[in-house]
């Protein structure tokens, strides 16, 4: 029998103290709430209890009885009253905005909206039952601290990012049992692990698994939101990828992960919800409290102010909404184990109330919460409101995604002109983009492609963008993509343009790894992952998004990625915590910490940075280290250049990584360069050279130490 007592204010959600359960929800502007219960399989709820008590415009209830594993739901009452931004309306079932599960999907109809679609006056209520179209809440038995799934803590310095997607990952691969393929349980099996572990990585970074909707618009074309950008739940893992082993399958992958050592990092989605804007459906927020979990336009809060191009903007600035944005954090990070976050649309979070701020208190909150501010924090430093791309305005202690650095490399290599100060900006770290906030090098994360956008090898194969499989006549996905297809668009026989491209891929990514900063890489694209030009894969969930293990183009590819992120490991002169200055390393001396040089061997001087058709140079660095002097040698003309070695200062020179050789090994008899050789540097070509007396870092296990 279950009873029913006034039961306490927090915590917010559903919790089970072994004899029942404590439900409470926030809404400012209710007038009552009503908690419905539902049975496995049935349609409506079997009881419907009025939460007793409100405190500080918390409502909540104690029932005694109720075990974990019950299902759930609310439905809150109060004004419909549009014009004022309050869309309360009681036949609509909504989800609690701290279920720490979600049962089942949404079923799209016309009763899940609280307005009448298709009236010419779109303020009409509609009094139809959503509850049968619906997901429900599930309460969840209590945490219980798991050591195993302590984050490994490992620092900037030492972390390259594997940015994945759960299922696209894992679907098609043939070690992975069938049932498990697609699932949370799959990123644990040893074959995805050692995966991921030869290649170097240290933090994987999967795509949205907070619990998101299928957009109506995509499911009525039999699509889906196959990336997870449309969120319905904060608390909860998508239940798409539970599979038979429920949430503890996503806490056994972070726990084998985590032994691996490899982080785990989630995009998080906090800038908007599934409801879309004032004409879209009630699904949890708009019905429990429009007016406090929005920004609406002040002088018509009828409507949703849009900076996300998604119809709305969650308004983190109200404290209760960015309670819970915070709450939601810490189960995370205490619950899963998660190591760090990457704020998908990160501006809007900082808009005090609609500019933005790098002192907005949602970022003083993080950077004094004890758990938050141990844990990686990245920012896509952009959304599509006015002034929103804010790349280096974020404060200390979060890093930023760098389009800045992305798209240089792609232009520098596709031969485009006046991109060397471009470029050597990225290489050094950005200073200029995140010296100004206080920051290091580190925050900036670096790469060559992302999940938005072409993968690598749709780079050096695409021009053109080939989304007509996204039902949209190819109007979706940006144009600038900075491509090059080298005379053929898209598949090609031809072994000419194949040893381009395999050689272009290369030196993309090795100016990824060579950069100071945090490097990215995108899943796949070790293995020549292509999308045939698809630039916006969102949904698609097929073998478009798949990783296909079966076959690898480039076999090769791998194996350079690896030698790529050892080169790194052992190397301390790329992985920096501070900026290189530029000043001598010592009075009188010549030498600077980065030392930038001209294929003569001398220094480069004045002419040689304002000619806009320069493509190869040298960059010395790790002067000012007590070892591991380094020199990079690019060239990104066709034609091949000779490098003298006399005016360098150093030597002799053994080379450790040429992105001409298939693997980027070089053998470890190779002869080293004297002092005053002449290297012949190829076209389109990356070669490193460390001096011959010089010692790697050592390796110890699967963690380094420098």
């Amino acid at each position: 029998m279950i009873a029913v007592d006034d039961g306490v204010p927090a915590p917010l959600g559903a919790h089970f103290d072994g004899r029942g359960v404590n439900f409470a929800l926030f809404s400012e502007h209710a007038t009552a709430v009503d908690l419905c219960l539902f049975e496995p399989g049935e349609r409506h709820e079997s009881r419907t209890i009025r939460l007793p008590c409100r405190s500080d415009d918390i409502w909540h209830g104690y029932l005694r009885g109720v075990l974990p594993g019950q299902l759930y739901g609310y439905r809150v009452h109060g004004p419909w009253e549009p014009a004022r931004g309050h869309r309360f309306n009681p036949s609509k079932l909504v989800l609690d905005p701290y279920a720490r599960e979600i049962r089942g999907r949404i079923r799209w109809h016309d009763a899940l909206y609280g307005h009448r679609r298709g009236l010419q006056r779109e303020d009409q209520i509609d009094r139809r039952d959503s509850a049968v179209y619906m997901p429900k809440s599930v309460v969840t038995a209590p945490e219980v601290p798991n050591l195993a799934l302590q984050p490994i803590r490992r620092p900037l310095s030492e972390t390259v990012i594997y940015e994945a997607h759960v299922k696209a990952l894992t679907m098609t691969h043939p070690a992975v049992p069938e049932a498990e393929r697609g699932t949370y349980a799959a990123l644990a099996h040893p074959a995805i692990v050692e995966h991921l572990w030869k290649l170097g990585v240290t933090a994987l970074e999967l795509l949205p698994i907070q619990a998101f909707a299928d957009d109506r618009f995509l499911v009525d074309k039999g699509l889906v939101n196959f990336w997870g950008y449309s969120p319905l739940g904060y608390f909860a893992p998508d239940p798409r990828y539970l599979g038979d082993g429920g949430l503890g399958g996503l806490k056994a992958a972070i726990r084998e992960l985590n032994a691996a050592g490899i982080e785990t990092i989630l995009d998080v989605v906090y800038n908007h919800t599934a409801e879309a804007g004032h004409a879209g459906p009630t699904l949890s927020f708009r019905g429990i409290d429009n007016a406090s979990y929005y920004k609406l336009d002040p002088d018509n809060p009828r409507r949703d102010v849009d900076c996300t191009g998604c119809g709305n903007t969650l308004d983190v600035a109200h404290p209760r909404v960015m309670q819970m944005v915070l709450d939601s954090l810490r189960h995370w990070a205490t619950a899963y184990g998660i190591a760090g976050f990457r704020f998908d649309l990160a501006t809007s979070l900082g808009r005090a109330p609609s500019a933005f701020s790098a002192e907005a208190a949602f970022f003083q909150a993080v950077a004094q919460d004890p758990v938050l501010a141990r844990v990686k924090m990245i920012a896509e430093p952009w959304d599509l409101g006015e002034n929103g791309y804010r790349l280096g305005g974020y404060p200390r202690g979060w890093s930023e995604w760098n389009d800045q650095f992305r798209d240089a490399a792609r232009g520098f290599w596709r031969g485009d002109a006046g991109q060397l100060a471009k470029l050597t900006q990225g290489l050094t770290g950005s200073r200029e983009v995140f010296a100004p906030s206080g920051r290091s090098p580190l925050a900036s994360i670096n790469f060559a492609a992302t999940h938005d956008g072409y993968t690598l090898a749709d780079v050096v194969a695409y021009e053109e963008k080939h989304n007509a499989e996204n039902g949209e006549d190819n109007r979706d996905g940006h144009g600038h993509n900075v491509s090059r297809n080298y005379g053929v668009e898209g598949p090609t026989d031809d072994p000419a343009i194949l040893a381009i491209r395999a050689r272009q891929k290369r030196n993309l990514l090795a100016t990824v790894m060579l950069a100071q900063g945090v490097p990215m890489l995108l899943m796949g694209d070790e293995r020549s992952r292509t999308q045939r030009g698809n630039n916006n894969a969102y949904c698609q969930d097929n073998p478009t998004s798949w990783m296909d293990w079966s076959t690898d183009p480039d076999p090769d590819l791998g194996a350079f990625v690896s030698n790529l992120t050892r080169l790194r490991r052992e190397r301390p002169a790329l992985r920096r915590r501070q900026f290189f200055d530029g000043t001598p390393i010592a009075p009188g001396s010549t030498l600077r910490d980065v030392h930038w040089l001209s294929p003569c061997g001398a220094e480069m001087n004045s002419d040689a940075w304002a000619d806009e058709s320069r493509r190869a140079f040298g960059m010395q660095i790790g002067n000012d280290l007590d070892h591991g002097r380094i020199l990079i040698l690019i060239n990104a003309d066709p034609e091949p250049c000779d490098f003298r070695l006399a005016a360098v200062i150093g030597g002799p020179w053994q080379p450790v990584l040429d992105t001409t050789v298939a693997t980027g090994a070089v053998a470890p008899d190779a002869a080293a360069h004297a002092a005053d050789a002449i290297v012949p540097l190829p076209g389109r070509a990356i070669l490193v050279l460390a001096e011959a007396d010089a010692r790697p870092a050592r390796a110890s296990g699967r963690f380094v130490s420098a």
